[in-house]
């Protein structure tokens, strides 16, 4: 029986639009991500609100919005290393990348970050189908045993600070950022801007005001010293592949954030990888997740993000060929935005006093979390700093910061 031939048309004129367009969603991506403290979801409500008056083919849009949303996951690590000022995707990564800039490592901090984030694109293109099938399928056992799941990654990242202090650091900021996130995380306050949502204030402090108040007393950033990778190809293949699964599981079950199973990765990333592995797989996370949330969409016909909301308004049609080829073309422009910008957002932090930079990206931070949660957000920012400082002080991990999400879903609060 003979086989028909398999013909591919392509249309150059289209092709060119379609350029166009991820062209135009990677460039809103790119400075997206550079704005310390703009959460990811934010920033996709805000393309939402006026996405729908953009004229265009709904697909087109919504590969722009895919474009956005990837690149955003590449450039949004450049703050978080450099600033110390993560969005909460990139909470986790935000002190091992800092910590690296101040190592003079600044440089290999970003490529590892890029490295983490391009492979779980080609990660997750060929993982798609088993992974959806797979995920969706242990579903219904995962979400009835989360608070469990949960548990133990909290206890296994207590478990594992080096001392009694950091233990007891620990766990009191895990503590206190339960509460908080249980007592905030649900409110819908008047605001500037509809766009709004507590992860901006939470995030911003918790994270981001530690780290500038105190580089206020600090040196600075020191003279970067080189660019070269020393950890083993091996070794950062198999952290972004964690990664990448990690995100999966984020694209499918609801009330799991990307920064989240951030934390959960940790626990699964090999103990001689330190800060670089780290980084990668927590890049990965946050990538992969925007990837899968695609897919998940197709399977359960739900949004998983806050991209996936955004190209659900623009009645996107759900072309997965045409919508992956933005999707990897979109992570390659990520990719060498990372390295290019990245180093030299480095270099001019480097030149610049550091408690200046402190004052103005702390007004900034004041600044968007009035525009997204008005007045109630600068007294959420000043109680989520002052927090953020308990783990500084008792020298522990600030990854137990998570608890501001992560505590209310166990208890159910």
């Amino acid at each position: 029986m003979a086989v028909a031939p398999v013909e591919f048309v392509v249309d150059p004129t289209l092709s060119i639009q379609l350029l166009a367009w991820i062209l135009a969603g990677s460039f809103l991506g790119s400075l997206s991500g550079l704005v310390p403290g703009l959460h990811a979801n934010n920033f996709a409500l805000l393309l939402a609100g006026f996405a729908v008056s953009i004229p265009g083919p709904p697909l087109f849009v919504g590969c722009g919005m895919l474009a956005a949303g990837v690149v955003h996951t590449f450039l949004n690590a450049v703050p978080a290393m450099a600033l110390g000022v993560p969005d909460a995707e990139m909470a986790v990564t935000a002190l091992p990348g800092h910590r690296m800039v101040l190592e003079g490592r600044g440089y290999e901090a970003i490529r590892l970050s890029a490295l983490g984030s391009i492979l779980a694109v080609l990660a997750a293109v060929p993982l798609a189908v088993p992974v959806t099938w797979a995920v969706t399928t242990a579903y219904p056992t995962i979400r009835s045993n989360l608070p469990l799941v949960l548990a133990v990654v909290v206890v296994a990242l207590v478990a594992s600070e080096q001392t009694w202090r950091g233990r007891f650091g620990g766990l009191l900021s895990f503590g206190l950022a339960a509460v908080l996130g249980a007592l905030t995380l649900d409110l819908s306050p008047d605001a500037p801007l509809e766009a709004g949502g507590m992860l901006a204030p939470l995030f911003a402090g918790l994270f981001g005001a530690p780290v500038l108040i105190d580089a206020m007393v600090g040196n600075g950033i020191p003279r970067q010293d080189g660019d070269a990778i020393t950890v083993s190809r091996r070794l950062v293949g198999a952290t972004a592949l964690a990664g990448a699964l990690a995100g999966a599981v984020v694209g499918y079950i609801p009330g799991i954030s990307a920064a989240i199973a951030a934390v959960a990765v940790l626990v699964f990333v090999p103990g001689d990888s330190g800060d670089r592995g780290y980084i990668v797989a927590t890049s990965g996370v946050d990538t992969a997740n925007t990837i899968f949330a695609l897919f998940a969409l197709v399977a359960i016909g739900q949004p998983r993000t806050g991209v996936m909301v955004a190209f659900e308004s623009v009645n996107a049609p759900l072309e997965i060929p045409i919508l992956l080829v933005g999707v990897i073309v979109a992570g390659l422009i990520g990719f060498a935005l990372v390295i290019v910008v990245g180093e030299t957002y480095l270099e001019l932090v480097g030149k610049t006093s550091y408690w200046k930079i402190s004052i103005v990206v702390l007004g900034l931070l004041f600044g968007l979390s009035y525009l997204f949660t008005g007045a109630l957000g600068i007294a959420v920012f000043v109680a989520a700093a002052t927090i953020g400082m308990v783990p500084v002080r008792l020298r522990a991990r600030r990854v137990h910061l998570m608890g501001v999400l992560i505590g209310p879903l166990m208890f159910g609060l």
